[in-house]
């Protein structure tokens, strides 16, 4: 198995797993995806999304150019952006409008809508996936007239980690 550069935080320290595996694993079902899909996935759209799965954190564009280009890759702002905007369309990745980032689909096999919980400390990102809570967003949208396109909900929380670290 390829090692993999993962970028160690407070939350990573927290939540132990094979980061190498979680890489590796969402590298290949990307693949297939994208071969059922007849995407050419191509190594820099790779490298960006192994990056935001090394981080387990939201990235920024322009913190996945600088771990491009501390990588030795030449990579300018407008590839970074077509990368992301590919794998956004593969549902590969998700961009989190409140926080101007990007994070790996934990699901991508399924095309969804979801809901992210986000930690306003520490920023890390779980993905809930509720069909209870698309389907409630759905009815009350409808019941003022409007029609849902997209549901994307954003939950600003604290999560148990950083909690647990106020308390001491």
């Amino acid at each position: 198995m390829k090692k993999h550069k993962v970028n160690k935080t407070k939350y990573d320290e927290k939540h132990d797993h094979d980061h190498d595996l979680c890489i590796e694993d969402a590298l290949n079902q990307a693949t297939l995806i994208c071969k059922k899909k007849g995407l050419r996935f191509t190594k820099i759209r790779q490298k960006v999304l192994e990056l935001i799965w090394g981080s387990h954190k939201p990235m920024g564009a322009y913190d996945l150019l600088s771990a491009l280009r501390a990588q030795g890759l030449k990579a300018e702002p407008p590839t970074v952006y077509r990368a992301l905007s590919f794998l956004i369309e593969a549902e590969l990745v998700h961009r989190l409008d409140s926080l101007n980032a990007f994070i790996g689909c934990s699901n991508p096999t399924n095309s969804h809508q979801g809901q992210f919980l986000i930690c306003r400390e520490c920023r890390s990102v779980s993905e809930v996936g509720d069909n209870d809570i698309l389907d409630l967003v759905r009815i009350k949208a409808s019941n003022l007239g409007f029609s849902t396109v997209q549901q994307m909900l954003e939950i600003q929380v604290q999560c148990q980690n950083c909690r647990a670290s106020e308390l001491h």
